[in-house]
Order: C-alpha cells, then structure tokens, then sequence
C-alpha cells in the first residue's frame, strides 16, 4: 500500500463506517474507551466490523482505540471486532506495549502520544522498538481526543522519527493542505474534523478530505482490491 494512510476515528454506525470505507480510507477507529462520547462496546465494534467485512471492505484496518484498558477487555474487543490494530491512547508504558506486542504478534500497535510542547516528543523514545507506530495528538487537560485542537505543526518541522508517525488533532478537510505543507507524517488521523455530532460522521467530508489529499499527494491509499 502507497500513499498517505488516513485513519478516520471514531465510527458508531454501520452504515458510516462502511461509507466511510467507500471513499478511500485506509483505517476506521472504534473508541473502546467508556468516558469518550464516542464509546462502542464490544459487541457494537463486532457489529460494525462484520459490516466492512460483509461489503467487501475487509482489507480497510480495524483499529481499537483504548486508554488504560485491562488485557481483558482488550481481548474480548480483538476477538468480537475482528480488529488488526490496536492504539493505545493512555499512559501506557514500553513495557505494556512490549506485552501486548508478544500477546497479539499479527495485529499492529500504535502508541498516541498528547503532546504540548516540543519536549513532550522526549517521551517517545523509550517506545521505539516496542510499538510500530506513533501517533500525535493535541493536548488536552481532561480529553484523550477528538477535541479540534491542533497542534503547533511548526515545533513538529524537525520531527524525524525512526517510526511511521500519524498526525492527529484538530485536522480537517480545510487545513490538511496547510498541516501537510508544514509536515510530511506517514498517516493522519480524523475524527471531529468531518463529524456531524460525536461518533457520526459526515460522508461528504470525508470524500472532501480524500480529494484535498489527491490534490496534495498524488497517490492515497487504494481502495481494496485495486
């Protein structure tokens, strides 16, 4: 797979995530995290997985957001949505993400690090060869994400790291053109930035999205089977 992968976060109903699907996108999130308003439960992330799967959709990642979540409940999340990635969204230590990785060796691992300022990055370090991933999202006091804040692109113009990193917050159809311009991430992240109210997404958006990237990147991501 070439291109920029693009991750849109947060579905809670069928029908949208398959759309969602449809118009190119590389990921769908579930938020498996109960505070969030976006919350689905287990048994509702294996109804939305069985939705992608039964229309086709199966190569699109299925990604399971969690925050400090038991090995309990991130096992019975894997096993009823079907999931291929797990993100890890809390204060989850190296050596949790090193567990978790020898738990589920065929699913992929992704650390989200809030960052507020440049020496926030100085935490990402210690995860480097126990995650495949890194994702940055803005900081927020009581918000894990989804919150429309954005971070400062231009602290992040020097970010190199040895990783794929994915680019989160606050990122919407009308600025990716400048976030892409400021930074060359491997992903990127959506989730209230093409939203018609929590956990429902807007399908125009999303396929307004994708055309901003083909006129910024020529080649995205391509739908399955091509």
């Amino acid at each position: 797979m070439t291109g920029l992968w693009v991750k849109i976060c947060g579905l809670m109903d069928p029908e949208e995530a398959v759309a969602v699907a449809r118009c190119g996108a590389s990921a769908i999130g579930f938020i498996c995290v109960p505070s969030s308003p976006r919350y689905v439960t287990p048994t509702q992330v294996g109804t939305l997985a069985a939705a992608l799967r039964h229309e086709g959709w199966e190569q699109v990642e299925r990604v399971g957001v969690f925050a400090n979540a038991d090995t309990d409940a991130i096992a019975v999340a894997i096993t009823q949505g079907h999931l291929t990635t797990l993100q890890l969204h809390g204060q989850e230590s190296p050596e949790d993400c090193r567990d978790l990785r020898v738990r589920y060796p065929d699913l992929a691992l992704i650390k989200a690090f809030r960052i507020r300022t440049a020496g926030d990055l100085a935490k990402i370090a210690p995860y480097t060869d126990t995650v495949d991933r890194i994702l940055l999202d803005a900081y927020h006091p009581h918000l894990l994400g989804g919150t429309g804040h954005t971070l400062d692109w231009d602290t992040l113009k020097s970010f190199r790291p040895i990783l794929p990193w994915i680019l989160a917050g606050g990122l919407t159809p009308g600025n990716i053109a400048t976030a892409l311009a400021h930074l060359t991430p491997d992903g990127i992240d959506l989730s209230s930035g093409v939203e018609i109210s929590p956990g429902h997404k807007d399908v125009t958006q999303v396929q307004h999205l994708l055309r901003q990237l083909d006129t910024v990147i020529p080649s995205v991501a391509p739908h399955p089977g091509s």
